[in-house]
């Protein structure tokens, strides 16, 4: 009996012994695969990242200069599926990190069983420091790439900015930001007992392509310092400027005051601010005023339907239909030539000019000029209008379209009219992107360089000497740089209720205030638009044209443009 009992134990520790490495065996071999990954799910976080951001740079003269980047910045967040005194931690890092810790116990209890909960962006050094000393488990420091600007504010409206989500907005890193964004890929993290970290792993995620703006750093400091400056002297509420190549199209400035710090963007969100973000210079539309009259001549001369020496009678007003235009400053002025209705900016020589052509032959040429299209920026959110009271055909919308009023455009389209006069009567494509370095080979973006011919070099000619006059003898005198021939044209017009957001017909006592014009006028290297929205002065000839020459004689002196006279 005692040996019987004896082989009955023996023999139940056998089968117990067996079940035990049965089940062992069905866990490691037939289920092993399953229960690795399932462990591995405990201790591992899978997250997709974006690829590396390409750079974008600008023009400082002939060489490079990085104006968007990226950099590594430190971040720091909790486990809370690790963490079993949450009160505690988030009580430590709220004095490590300066923060409230109520609101970290929260999210901690709401998110009990997750491995990964923000805590903090951009950690300092004396911060991560303090967290490492801390040695809390569960809570954790890492890396991320953050969009960095060098130069602050300088082109802010042209760049536009990264989001948190790593989004391009506005400017260049919006429209070009599916090549700018690279190729996403994983970030693997691993923890061990205890959330211990182990380790962490990338894979998959490219570079994305680099840009080479036209723009050039040092005209658009200028242009923008010259706006910042200016603003004080004549109390604008805010102002654009363009410089533009009318050979090439290429932009060498776009600047928008006020700007802001695309560093900081998050500083200026909010929908009552949004406008900050905008580029008014291609962003907005405005009447363009008595600098439209250079395209009333334009199609005229061009139709042979005038010369710069035609006269005609200003009695100081003209009748259309029941309604009255009058010069703006109600004078009169008698026999006056065409080159003279530009001097003294004379309405009723613009509305005769029109007169010359048929309504169709007008509106033909407008469209010509680009009046009622977009100029096709390679920059995001371009607006144009397609002047649909214009098109109603009302003969006295064609009478104050001749000097500006009531006809729509965005400041870039008037620089690009400007240009076709300087460039011989040929349109060129306004353009933002110079190239791109894809794979660190450099490749020129190349656009259409058919060049429609818009106006005769004839008429060009004569309207750019006719433009001289303007800057010489006429209310743009101020405009003018000693040594060289400017060409150009003011405009002045009052700014109807509805582009000031009020529900109300007509116009406001307040004014655009602008000057574009080109230099030297018989070789020209850049056309100049200068708009102010709201100035304390009168006229244009009493603001706009000396931020004009303030910044064509500093474009002159740095490109070291030989004078064209004494």
């Amino acid at each position: 009996m005692k040996f019987a009992r004896i082989y009955i134990i023996y023999f139940l520790v056998f089968l117990f012994a067996a079940a035990i490495l049965a089940r062992l065996f069905f866990l490691q071999a037939i289920n092993g695969e399953l229960y690795r990954a399932l462990a591995k799910g405990h201790q591992e976080i899978f997250q997709q990242i974006s690829g590396e951001r390409g750079d974008i740079f600008l023009y400082d003269k002939d060489k490079l200069v990085l104006a968007a980047t990226n950099r590594e910045s430190r971040f720091c967040y909790v486990a809370p599926k690790w963490i079993s005194d949450k009160a505690r931690v988030a009580e430590l890092l709220s004095l490590a990190l300066s923060f409230s810790k109520d609101a970290l116990q929260r999210d901690m209890a709401a998110n009990s069983e997750k491995l990964f909960l923000l805590v903090k962006r951009n950690i300092s050094n004396e911060e991560e420091q303090k967290i490492q000393e801390l040695g809390l488990d569960g809570v954790y420091l890492d890396q991320e790439r953050q969009r960095l600007y060098p130069f602050g504010q300088l082109a802010s409206d042209v760049l536009g900015f990264v989001n948190q989500s790593g989004e391009g907005q506005y400017g260049a890193e919006g429209y070009w930001n599916g090549i700018l964004a690279g190729q996403e890929g994983w970030q693997k993290t691993s923890y061990g007992p205890f959330g211990k970290l182990i380790n962490g792993d990338t894979s998959g995620s490219m570079k994305g392509v680099d840009l080479i703006l036209t723009i050039d750093k040092n005209i658009q400091a200028r242009a923008e310092k010259t706006l910042g400056d200016y603003s004080k002297d004549f109390g604008f509420e805010s102002g654009q400027i363009i410089v533009m190549d009318p050979d090439s199209g290429e932009v060498l400035a776009l600047a928008d005051f006020p700007a802001f710090n695309p560093n900081n963007y998050q500083e200026y969100a909010g929908d009552d601010k949004i406008e900050i973000f905008q580029n008014k210079a291609i962003q907005t539309i405005y009447e363009p005023g008595s600098a439209f009259k250079a395209i009333t001549m334009a199609a005229a001369l061009n139709e042979g339907k005038i010369t710069p020496d035609t006269t005609y009678i200003d009695t100081g007003s003209v009748v259309i239909k029941d309604k009255t235009i009058t010069n703006y400053d109600n004078r009169i002025w008698g026999e006056s030539t065409m080159t003279q209705v530009l001097e003294k900016s004379i309405n009723t020589g613009a509305v005769f000019v029109q007169d010359q052509l048929s309504h169709q032959v007008f509106t033909d040429y407008l469209e010509r000029f680009g009046i009622f299209e977009k100029t096709g920026i390679d920059l995001s959110g371009e607006l144009y209008s397609e002047n649909r009271e214009f098109k109603k055909g009302w003969e006295v919308n064609y009478a104050t379209a001749s000097f500006g009023q009531g006809i729509n455009m965005n400041l870039l389209q008037i620089t690009r009219a400007f240009g076709i006069i300087a460039n011989k009567g040929k349109m060129v494509q306004p353009r933002i992107i110079k190239a791109v370095i894809d794979g660190g080979e450099k490749k020129p973006i190349v656009l259409d360089e058919t060049q429609k011919q818009i106006i005769s070099p004839k008429a060009a000619e004569d309207l750019t000497k006719m433009l001289i006059a303007v800057t010489e003898s006429g209310y743009s005198k101020d405009a003018s740089v000693p040594g060289y021939y400017v060409a150009g044209k003011t405009g002045t017009s009052q700014i109807p209720y509805s582009s000031l957001g009020m529900d109300r017909a007509g116009y406001s006592d307040q004014t655009w205030q602008s000057f574009i014009g080109f230099a030297p006028a018989f070789s020209p290297r850049f056309v100049i638009a200068v708009k102010l929205d709201s100035p304390k002065t009168r006229t244009a000839s009493e603001s706009a044209v000396f931020l004009f020459q303030e910044l064509a004689k500093y474009i002159l002196d740095y490109h070291q443009i030989v004078p064209e006279r004494e």
